[in-house]
């Protein structure tokens, strides 16, 4: 394990222990690690002095004394690899932005290069069920601000999470994946190589969640308030209005972080939360370079002069490969979006055919799905 001011084992192995009990959440867990001098101290205090810290009478009163196996087992992980980090507040590399969170985390468990920690983050978010077009911003916004020198930090989610960490990776840019389980489960797995790259690149993977720990659906906002307390601001490409990228946003206003959105057709579902992020006053972009001249100033010499990269355009080299037949019905409403597009872009896009473009439009517009506009345009119906 890679730490500066590492604890004794004692202390760490009594951290652990207290991590494991059920019902100890990290505000807890804090109250706890401020009242009492050491980790040691406070597992072996009374029920008494616990409640005078603050916990609950039913977890002071019935606490055992923590899960050994477990515990043991998270030593194992530790030791396993030198790129498997456990930090502590106080810990150099343990996040300077986490500190003044009301839940900051009395631990993360790390694996890959912990200093990205401390360089300047900034978080892509949205929609799992993402747009092409969505995905395409997300990888390009991404693109520019790797490029600028910031960290990309996201949730390793399918969609635009996902396509966030690849823009990053795209320009061997840094990026930051923040799980909803432990370190090595990696979730959803699909995302397995996903995962690897980032590692394989100098990036990193972080949690409050022990190794081992499967995803569970309230582990996720947990999570969310750290992609958004570790960053600078927030940017939010595509999300419907019950999506969890709201919860992120609201979490980084409540945190003192900047709140970005890009806006989209009011045809598009995913475009709402968006607009009601901008509404509540997220500060509407259209390019990637509207948040680095935003953020830039407070950074500094942190960050690099000028941006390698700019905000997607039509054919970006990153669009959805050329759909096979049985699917390209499919693909090509999809690559329409929400938004008016020509024939000569859906034909770039797509790698088809303009024969095979302009016969499935017509049977689109034949079925209603999509209707043709002035200009040789084309957009969706429903």
């Amino acid at each position: 394990m890679n730490t500066t001011a590492t604890p004794d084992d004692a202390h760490r192995r009594a951290l652990l222990s207290l991590i494991t009990l059920q019902g100890m959440g990290p505000k807890r867990l804090r109250c706890l690690l401020d009242a009492f001098a050491d980790p040691v101290t406070a597992l072996n205090a009374s029920s008494a002095d616990w409640q005078a810290a603050g916990l609950p009478r039913a977890l002071a009163t019935a606490r055992p004394r923590g899960d050994a196996e477990r515990v043991d087992a998270m030593l194992g992980w530790l030791a396993a690899d030198p790129s498997h980090h456990l930090l502590l507040p106080g810990d150099a590399h343990y996040p300077e932005l986490l500190h003044s969170l009301p839940d900051a985390p009395a631990a993360l468990f790390a694996r890959g290069d912990v200093r990205l920690l401390n360089e300047p983050q900034f978080a892509i978010v949205g929609a799992r069920n993402a747009t092409t077009g969505g995905l395409n911003n997300a990888r390009a916004f991404a693109r520019y601000l790797a490029g600028a020198g910031l960290v990309v930090t996201s949730g390793l989610a399918l969609g635009i999470d996902a396509a966030a960490h690849e823009g990053a990776l795209a320009v061997s840019g840094a990026t930051i994946a923040v799980m909803g389980t432990g370190p090595d489960v990696i979730y959803p797995s699909q995302h397995q190589a996903l995962a690897e790259r980032i590692l394989h690149s100098g990036g990193l993977l972080v949690s409050e969640w022990p190794p081992n720990t499967p995803a569970r659906k309230e582990h996720f906002p947990r999570r969310n308030r750290l992609i958004s307390g570790l960053t600078e601001g927030v940017l939010v490409v595509e999300a419907g209005l019950q999506s969890g990228s709201l919860i992120t946003a609201r979490l980084a206003t409540e945190q003192g972080r900047e709140v970005f959105a890009i806006p989209g057709s009011i045809h598009n579902p995913l475009a709402r939360g968006c607009h009601r992020l901008i509404r509540d006053g997220a500060k509407l972009v259209e390019t990637a370079q509207d948040i680095f001249e935003e953020i830039a100033p407070r950074l500094g010499a942190r960050l690099r002069a000028e941006p390698r990269s700019d905000s997607p355009a039509p054919g970006d080299e990153n669009a959805v490969p050329a759909p096979s037949a049985p699917d390209s019905h499919a693909q090509l409403l999809d690559l329409l979006g929400f938004d008016p597009q020509s024939a000569d872009h859906l034909i770039h896009a797509s790698g088809l055919t303009p024969a095979e473009v302009s016969s499935i439009l017509l049977m689109l517009e034949l079925d209603g799905q999509i209707s043709t506009l002035p200009g040789g345009l084309y957009c969706r119906t429903a």
